[in-house]
């Protein structure tokens, strides 16, 4: 059982590693971040083996103001017992034309990360796929499958989240052209 005092730590680290990323992605209002986190590698344990609600909900409530506050979307990924299918508003899902399916996330087949997205939301809904514009990846969740082309890493001022590893990425516009093209540098 994680202390407050952890919790606390772990809402605080979740919102600086957003805001981090946030800051070097470039992401415009309306666009959606995609999110694995396993709160088993937050707590220092091998991924699906200690699953916490509380630590989920933490880090959620760590990164949604950040979200909102730039108007951003959020999408949870689940864990591989439900293919990494995400959880995301429905609103969200009808705005990018993803389609829903039929599974609601628990702590043990779908992770408490996607399970507390799912009884946070308003109006939560499963997804398969989605084509996100940046993402964070807590404890080696492996969101990279969600990421639209072409995923470009980025430097986190907060490496971990509790003693999860956290790698980040952002996306930029696939370059075309050969030797004498020019790049709007705005896009990279």
């Amino acid at each position: 059982m994680a202390t407050e005092a952890f919790l606390h730590d772990v809402t605080a680290q979740a919102r600086e590693a957003m805001e981090s990323l946030l800051s070097q992605a470039k992401c415009k209002p309306g666009d959606l971040v995609v999110v694995g986190c396993s709160s088993s590698e937050v707590l220092g344990s091998k991924i699906g083996t200690a699953s916490s609600p509380e630590v989920a909900q933490a880090i959620l409530d760590g990164l949604l103001p950040v979200l909102s506050q730039h108007g951003l979307r959020l999408a949870a990924q689940c864990c591989e017992h439900l293919n990494r299918a995400l959880i995301v508003e429905r609103s969200t899902a009808d705005a990018f034309g993803y389609e829903a399916v039929n599974v609601v996330p628990q702590p043990k087949a779908g992770g408490s990360f996607a399970t507390a997205a799912y009884h946070t939301f308003s109006d939560p809904v499963a997804v398969e796929h989605v084509r996100a514009r940046a993402g964070l990846d807590i404890g080696g969740t492996l969101i990279g499958m969600h990421l639209a082309h072409v995923a470009v890493p980025v430097r986190l001022s907060r490496r971990q989240i509790g003693e999860a590893i956290v790698l980040a990425a952002r996306v930029r516009p696939k370059f075309v052209g050969g030797s004498r093209a020019v790049y709007d540098e705005a896009l990279l």
